[in-house]
């Protein structure tokens, strides 16, 4: 297994176990940003971080993501006594499309697979137009199409690892 083979299955185990953390049956985009996040010292972290978020930043931000769509349509989390997802992880989730359509994105950013590297993940998430995770961004206050100038530049220069 080659490092971006590792690095990917990493990010989607970690992504299984943030599905089910969150109560959901399937791992989703925002899933795997979270464990994208979660990976310290990896150039797709510093990325993130560069612009103020880390792991916690992101989990705050679907938070309001999710918090915002229900109140779209006049549904408060706070006016219900909903219970806590199990912390008891069971076997691995399911990939959902989001899912499935950042790793197609990342993976046709390159010609080649031998071209692949963390950066590409994380690429593949942030290219989508719309869903959880730009909504989450936006409500974060986070300039989507800056951080994919940023990231495509580093990939770019080769500047990840």
């Amino acid at each position: 297994m080659n490092a971006f083979d590792a690095y990917l299955h990493t990010i989607l185990t970690e992504g299984g176990v943030e599905a089910q953390r969150r109560g959901s049956p399937t791992v989703e985009a925002q899933h795997l940003l979270l464990a994208v996040a979660a990976q310290e010292g990896t150039a797709p972290q510093r990325i993130l971080a560069s612009v103020g978020l880390d792991h916690q930043a992101i989990r705050a931000a679907l938070d309001r993501e999710l918090d915002h769509s229900l109140n779209a349509v006049g549904v408060s989390r706070s006016s219900f006594d909903l219970p806590r997802p199990s912390t008891r992880l069971k076997r691995s989730s399911k990939m959902g499309e989001t899912c499935r359509l950042a790793i197609e994105r990342g993976f046709a950013s390159v010609s080649r697979k031998k071209d692949l590297r963390p950066a590409s993940v994380l690429l593949g998430i942030l290219q989508a137009e719309v869903g959880t995770v730009p909504r989450a961004l936006a409500l974060a206050g986070v300039d989507r199409a800056e951080l994919l100038t940023r990231l495509e530049s580093v990939i770019a220069n080769d500047g990840i690892e």
